[in-house]
């Protein structure tokens, strides 16, 4: 296994935990993914949608403090955000999931 997810600018221990979930285990494999396949992969496993945290996850990747975000990158971004959320986010599935998972029904995926 390579280095902790929190090893990347701006990213922290949740994000750690909600990578791994997503079954992603490490900082190389979400630099290989790409901040938009790995955030749909986040969504997809349940992460609830948050623009900030995109963005976060994006300024990251590219070694940018979180706050460089700002005026038409900003605005770009939320587009590709709202796309991926559009795309990947099941927002009834995503509870149900949830539920089940918290109750040991369904093993966790990743």
């Amino acid at each position: 296994m390579g280095n902790p997810v929190s090893t990347i600018r701006n990213l922290g221990p949740a994000m750690d935990a909600a990578c791994a979930a997503a079954g992603i285990p490490d900082a190389e494999t979400l630099r290989t993914l790409g901040a938009d396949a790995a955030y749909a992969k986040l969504l997809q496993s349940g992460t609830r949608p948050h623009f900030i945290g995109y963005y976060v996850l994006v300024m990251g990747l590219q070694g940018r403090p979180w706050n460089d975000c700002k005026g038409e990158e900003k605005k770009a971004l939320r587009v590709r955000f709202d796309a991926i959320k559009a795309s990947s986010f099941d927002k009834g599935l995503s509870e149900f999931e949830r539920t089940l998972n918290e109750i040991g029904v369904v093993a966790r995926r990743g």
